[in-house]
């Protein structure tokens, strides 16, 4: 067993190594499980076979070790050695290092898995796709059961939920690279049209409200944009235009339902298709999003973005968004 053991950790070691590097792409959903999967074996294994063993063999000991005291005790000789058969009962039922390391661990990955899986998982932000509402270095919570729980690694529904409505922050997998999850904010769901022309955003021939507020400056980008508050499906947020950016879709691809959608020079207008969500990021002029690479299919998505529980560069992002 502990040549397996060693084998099998090394595999999980292995695997992670390659995906750090980027020799491979990981699938931390898919590791996890298996993570799991292998650890509760072993716990298994160990609570009803090798645990059982164990006790068994320091109680053989401890009564040979009592037969032989009393054959010596009768024989007029005082044995010596009390803590040592104590000593030796702990080792022989102490776990060995290779279920240490897995039946061991089992309990902490299973509550990681379970709350990753069904309740909140975290992310963080890489990029400034969703300024001002989402800063690069936040580090955010996903609310996954919102919309439905789903099977770990093959994503099948499994209990009912609310639909995604129009306003939402979610997370997702991204469609062209399903590995990848990107973090966008709904604006048109199954049914709706979708027109976002001379940068003024309108659903189902409703221009969006929209009111004026101060200059935004972005860190990252070392300028000022221009900043504005929307307000769809109630939840009202903050958006930036950037004025020296064209309204024109440059490099929109040939994605699913394309036929969907009408580019113009203005813009571009999309009715949504059933089962999908069109998304944008805040930082309009700053974001690859549904109007580059189509829709997400309501399989994709992973869950509702809601916190933001930490930013070590400025822990006043710490709190709620819409």
């Amino acid at each position: 067993m502990q040549v397996l053991t060693s084998l099998i950790l090394a595999l999980f070691v292995g695997y992670i190594g390659a995906w750090y590097v980027g020799a491979i792409e990981g699938n931390f959903a898919l590791l996890l499980f298996l993570a799991t999967v292998v650890t509760g074996l072993y716990w298994l294994a160990e609570r009803f076979y090798f645990l059982p063993r164990r006790k068994q063999a320091a109680e053989t000991f401890a009564s040979s070790t009592a037969q032989r005291r009393e054959e010596l005790e009768r024989m007029g000789i005082r044995p010596d050695g009390a803590d040592d058969v104590q000593s030796t009962q702990q080792k022989l039922i102490m776990q060995p290092w290779w279920l240490d390391w897995t039946a061991g661990l089992f309990p902490v990955i299973l509550v990681v898995f379970l709350l990753r899986s069904f309740l909140f998982e975290p992310f963080k932000i890489p990029s400034g796709s969703m300024y001002p509402t989402l800063w690069v270095g936040d580090l955010i919570l996903v609310n996954k059961f919102t919309y439905g729980l789903r099977m770990p690694v093959f994503n099948t529904r499994i209990t009912g939920g609310k639909a995604p409505e129009n306003g939402d922050v979610i997370v997702f997998r991204y469609p062209p690279q399903p590995n990848v999850d990107y973090i966008k904010r709904i604006i048109g769901v199954p049914g709706d049209k979708v027109a976002y022309l001379n940068k003024r955003l309108t659903i189902n021939g409703k221009p969006v409200p929209t009111t004026s507020l101060p200059d935004f400056f972005e860190a990252d980008a070392m300028r000022y944009f221009k900043q504005f508050q929307e307000t769809i499906g109630g939840k009202p947020h903050n958006v930036l235009n950037n004025s020296d950016a064209s309204a024109f879709v440059q490099g929109a691809s040939n994605f699913q339902h394309r036929d969907m959608c009408n580019y113009s020079v203005e813009g571009v207008t999309c009715t949504v298709p059933e089962g999908n969500y069109f998304v944008m990021g805040d930082n309009r002029d700053n974001s690859l999003d549904s109007r580059y690479w189509g829709f997400v299919p309501e399989g994709n998505i992973v869950g509702r973005a809601f916190f933001i529980w930490m930013n070590f560069g400025n822990l006043k992002r710490i709190g709620s968004f819409n």
